[in-house]
This record gives structure tokens, sequence and C-alpha cells, in this order.
């Protein structure tokens, strides 16, 4: 670990531009990596944290096709969307780039070309798969087969995310192209691999044994599992019509690998960055009193920790990370997020249906954050963590500070008189906290660092429900401008202490404290008085609102309706039966038919017994349909009944036919249904 650095280099893995942010990503990497610049921010550090869209690679091209649009107009729709999010979101990016920009693709460029010169390549002519009707060489995400591994019949050409295995294309069974729908075949073609398997033993020391105290136990875990298990060279070209060129003679009609091209997108956005301020970038990746910190998603550990640290030791000029903290995945409501099945809270969605509302959602992803495994987020825990949390305890103990200081003084802060060993206890306490949830953010611990702010609401809350101010005034008016006092410097320490985690209410409990610039935490770790005697406070205005059952419940009902249309679009038909012959289907008698009458079956939860209208009598017939509907429900019913099914015995009631039914995409019993006019029962169905 790198002790007392110059500058902080911060990076947020770059977004892929094929979509919207969701709130996976903003648990993963946005949140606790702008938790973290805001906080050094503070402490009067040097901070650089820079991001952009990833808008290169066979995502970007799967996206083009399936809305029958150009790549180039992909990724402007999407940058448009996320820049937006993320700014009205509050991530306090210093740059956002994109990799579409000229200064990415020179920056990648230039960087390939240096180690193409080295040496540091393997050149290899190797059998991929082609898509012969299709004229195209198939990235791994263009083909699809059944996993070697698992069986299962859905796996891409890079990774079956059923078991979770790593492939290759050509390891499919019984491959298919995406786009075409043909079966590919093997052709050869060149490609340049970077030879992982040189750096094994410079991957060791530098993670296995300099960093095995320091990073966290999920990275480091995965990070050795790789290197125990041997590196292999890896490719960083591909055969694409999407990306950057190789810049190389006899690369004609090839790009580079999106993961080669991606983490360079830190240090173009640095370059960019670096342009617009003035500014030299070159300090913040190639000086050793620079720390590097890559914020990321588990995802992304085998990139950051072994493939971009070994280009960078390949170039030689550039700092390694000096700690990836990396997340794990949060999921909804019980089951992963899905861009592609729309099974995600979108932050742009979010922010129209809650708005001025972002701080609620960056404490309940913060205070959930998936930080050592994967996680859950649910509606109820959000209006949970709102309700009796932001509202109860945090805005309820400011509410009450500066609506009595408002009351009792005209929102003047009152002169303290001697201060009592309750007050003395208090403030001391106060003044330890701004280190406390330092070294817990120093630490990455960003669940622990928010737990420790709400403490000090808490402490607050406590001093004025063991003081009761309320009641003092009475008899004691001089004790209450202490105590009014005492919890004045608390709420002032608050408008601070909560600005790396809840920047928007920390500007507007400023504002209604009348702060005009953050208050120093070193300011607030030796000092009583935060904010003085004398001092005009605002009026009250509530820093929270209590989220209603109606609000979550539409979100719900948003999400069961998702569900829904994934279950109606994957529905795959059941395989056809035997085949049979018209004699077969013609001893059927298939008539249309009115129920009359309906009643529970005693004792049983599925059956309802049906007095049926069938045109040529009417019969009894018993139905399992008794969970899926009331019997006052169907009387009247227009039904299609096969007749001349043999009667059947079912716990002492005759049942003479059955009632013909389908289900949808719910799984719901639906009546298969004579629907035009005029049919009258009794009529045959043939």
């Amino acid at each position: 670990m790198i002790q007392n650095p110059k500058r902080y280099t911060i990076t947020a893995a770059l977004p892929y531009t094929n979509g919207p942010i969701h709130i996976g990503h903003l648990a993963g990497v946005y949140v606790p990596s702008d938790i973290y610049s805001r906080y050094l921010r503070l402490q009067g550090r040097d901070v650089l944290f820079v991001c952009g869209s990833d808008e290169h690679g066979v995502a970007i091209s799967m996206k083009a096709k399936k809305e029958g649009i150009t790549p180039q107009e992909v990724i402007d729709k999407y940058d448009g969307i996320i820049r937006k999010s993320f700014s009205d979101f509050g991530i306090s990016f210093d740059n956002y780039s994109r990799t579409s920009a000229k200064i990415h693709h020179d920056t990648a460029s230039e960087f390939f070309r240096k180690l193409y010169e080295q040496g540091d390549f393997i050149e290899e002519v190797t059998e991929q798969l082609y898509d012969a009707k299709a004229d195209q060489f198939l990235a791994d995400r263009f083909v699809v087969g059944t996993c070697p591994k698992c069986g299962n019949e859905e796996a891409y050409g890079d990774q079956c995310e059923k078991c979770g295995s790593t492939l290759n294309a050509t390891d499919l069974i019984n491959p298919k192209s995406t786009i075409t729908g043909e079966t590919p075949i093997l052709k050869s073609t060149k490609h340049w691999f970077l030879p992982l398997d040189r750096y094994e033993d410079f991957l060791k020391e530098w993670i296995l044994v300099g960093h095995k105290n320091d990073w966290k136990p999920n990275v480091y875990g995965q990070v050795k599992s790789w290197i125990d298990g041997g590196l292999e060279p890896r490719a960083v070209t591909r055969d694409l019509d999407w990306g950057i060129d190789v810049p190389v003679e006899g690369a004609e009609g090839k790009k580079l690998y999106v993961w080669f091209d991606a983490p360079i997108g830190y240090i173009s956005s640095t370059k960019e960055w670096a342009l617009r301020e003035g500014k030299d970038w070159e300090p913040y990746w190639k000086d050793q009193d620079t720390k590097l910190v890559h914020f990321i998603g588990k995802d992304n550990i085998v990139f950051h920790c072994i493939i971009f640290p070994a280009m960078l030791k390949a170039e030689g000029s550039y700092i390694l990370p000096d700690n990836v903290p990396a997340n794990e995945f949060l999921n909804l409501e019980g089951n992963k997020l899905s861009t592609s099945k729309n099974w995600a809270v979108w932050l742009h969605e979010y922010l129209e249906e809650f708005p001025n509302q972002q701080d609620v959602l960056r404490y309940a992803l913060t205070s959930n954050a998936p930080e050592t495994k994967d996680n859950d987020f649910t509606w109820k825990d959000f209006q949970a963590r709102n309700n009796n949390e932001l509202v109860a305890i945090y805005g309820n103990f400011i509410n009450r500070v500066v609506v009595l200081t408002n009351k009792y003084y005209n929102g003047i802060v009152p002169q303290p008189n001697e201060l009592s060993e309750v007050d003395e206890a208090t403030l001391t306490e106060l003044k330890a906290y701004p280190a406390v949830i330092s070294s817990s953010l120093e630490r990455y611990r960003f669940r622990e660092a928010l737990s420790e702010l709400m403490n000090v609401a808490r402490l607050g809350n406590k001093y004025l429900a063991d003081e009761e101010p309320w009641k003092v005034i009475k008899d004691n008016p001089e004790r209450v401008q202490t105590q009014m006092y005492v919890a004045l410097q608390i709420a002032a320490a608050l408008s601070s202490l909560c600005e790396p985690f809840l920047p928007f209410t920390a500007k507007k409990l400023s504002r209604i404290l009348k702060i005009e610039s953050p208050l120093n935490w070193n300011t607030i770790a030796q000092n009583s008085d935060l904010i003085l005697a004398g001092h005009q406070i605002g009026e009250a205005e509530l820093l929270f609102a209590k989220i209603e059952d109606e609000e979550i419940q539409k979100q719900i009902d948003k999400l069961e309706a998702t569900k829904t249309a994934n279950t109606a679009e994957n529905k795959k038909a059941e395989p056809q039966k035997e085949a049979i012959q018209f004699e077969d289907f013609a001893k059927m008698d298939i008539r249309v038919g009115t129920i009359l009458e309906a009643e529970k079956m005693p004792k049983a939860n599925k059956l309802l017994i049906l007095k049926v209208d069938t045109g040529i009598d009417v019969r009894t017939i018993v139905s399992g349909i008794a969970e899926s509907f009331k019997p006052e429900d169907i009387v009247g019913k227009r039904v299609t009944v096969l007749v001349n099914l043999a009667p059947r015995n079912l716990r002492g009631v005759e049942s003479q036919g059955m009632i013909l039914m389908t289900t949808n995409a719910e799984g719901k019993l639906v009546f298969v249904n004579p629907d035009a006019d005029g049919v009258a029962n009794g009529e045959t169905i043939n």
C-alpha cells in the first residue's frame, strides 16, 4: 500500500453503451467510487476521478442489429442517457469520456503499437467459427450452442451463464450463428496474443505476496484461482466490423479486442481532462507517488487484476493499481439483474419516478452494498430504509433541532452556558466520528462507514431524548441554551460528514443551517464550536419524505409485468405428441357448452363440481380448476367440452366429460372459449 500519496487516480468501470445504467452498476461500482472520491476531496487531497462510455465490441454490434440501427446510433443514444443519469444522480466524475473519441483511438493505437514494436505479442493463425452465409467471422457472443460442461443449450461462445464456465466458441456443441441461424464452419485467421504466461511470476509476487493482506478476499481469491490454474496467451485482436483498427500492416479488417482497448479508456479520459484543464496527465499514471484505485464489479476482476496490469507492465512506464476493491453482484427481488430481460431498476426511470430522492437510493444501495457477497435489493427494504432510518433517525433529529431553534431563539444559535458531563461526553464522542468514518472509507468498507454516519444522527437523537429541552424550557431556559447549542454542533457536523454518502442532503442541510462551505473533517475532530453562537439558521425543511405503500406497490407491479412479459416471450410450445390418424381425432366429440352451476367439492382443494349445458343434455363434470377460479365467477361461462370421455368417479361424484383448458404466460388456467357470436350450445368442434 502507498502511504501518504501525493495524488489519487480513481477509475470507475466504463459502462457499456448498449443500455442505460441500473442499480447493479450503481451498487457495484459508481456509488462506492463516488463516495471515496468525495471523501478524499473533503480531505483536501489531489483527486482525479475518471470514467467514460465503453463503445466498442460485439455487445454494441448485437444491440445495433437487434434495434435495426447503426452502432454509432446505438452509442450516441445510450451515451446521452448514461451521461445525464450520472449527472442527475450526483456522480462527481472529473472527466467522463467515450472510447469512440479520437483521443482514445489514438491512445489505444499507440499503446498497441508500442507493445507490438517491443515484441510483446505472439502472432498466430488459428481456426475460428465463420458464418458463410453472413460472410463473417463470429465473435463469441454471435455464437450459441450447448455448454460442454453443464449441457445448457443456450451458452454463448465466451461463457455459459447457467454454470458460469468460461468458454471458447469452438468448445460449444452444436454451435449456431445468432446472425443467420446457420451452423458455422471453422476458418483460419491471423491474430495477435498477449502471452500472459510470461507475467505469472510478476503477478504472483505483486498480488499473491504483495497484496495478500490489503486486497479484499473475494478479489484476491479469484486472482489466485486464475494464477494457480496457469495463465495462457490471450488474443488482443478480433475479426469485427466495429472497433479500433489494429494499427499494423497485415491486420486489415481486424479490430482491437474490446477488453484490450477499454481499460486504456481510463488513460485517454485522463488525457482529455488534462487538455481541458491545462494540466499534465502523466503524473496521474506514471508517478510512483500516485495511488491508483480501480472500482469494478466482480465480473471485471480478471481484466483489472491480471490482464490490464500485464499490459501496463509490458508497456513499462505506468504505475500499477494500489487496490481493486471489487464488489460482488446485486440481485433484484431474488433474481439476477438482467439488461436483456429488462429485470432491472433503471437509474433514469428512478430519477423520474422518485424526483429529488437521489440520496435515498444512494443510501439504500450503500447500506446493502454487495461488498463481500451477493446481496438482494427489494423495494420493501428500500422503503424501510427510507422511512425507518433516513426519515425516523436522521431527518427527525435535524427537524427537531431546527424547529426548536426557531421556536425558542428565532433561528439564532444560542450562547451556551456551563457544559454538563453529558454535554462534554456527547461533544467528545462527536469529535471521534471523523476518524472512525475515515478508517472505514480508507479500507473500502462503505457499509460500515455509512452505519457510523447514522450513529452520529443517533447520538443527536439520544441526546435530545435524554435531555428533553421541550420540558426543561419551562423551569431552566439557561440550560436549554446549552442543550440546543450542543445539538446544533451535531447537526453542523452531519452537514459535512454526510457529504460523500448523501451529497444532495448535505447541500440541503448546509442551506438550512446557512453554512457557506463544507466543514473540514479535522475541524470537526478538534473543535466543539462548529456553528457559533449568534449565527442565524434558516427555517425547517424536511430532509426526507416518507415513501408510501402505493409508491412501492407500483414498482413491484412494474417488475411483475416484466416477469410476465419475459415468460410470454421465452415460453416454448410443448413438443408435438406422437402422430395420430384422422380417425383417432374423429372419435372425439367436442362441443360448445355453458356452465350453469358451480360448487366446490367438499374436502377437496382443487375440484369444482359443474353443471354444464352441452346442448344435448345437462350433465355433471368435475374439473380441477378450484385454485384458479371461484365458483360464482364462472357461472354462465361458455366452454369447450369433450363430451364422449368415458365417465369417471371422483370422490363419489360421476364426472361425464372434460372442460378444455390451457395456461397463459403467467401459468394461470384459461378456458379455451368459443368466442364467436351465434355459436349455440351443442355445436360440434371438428
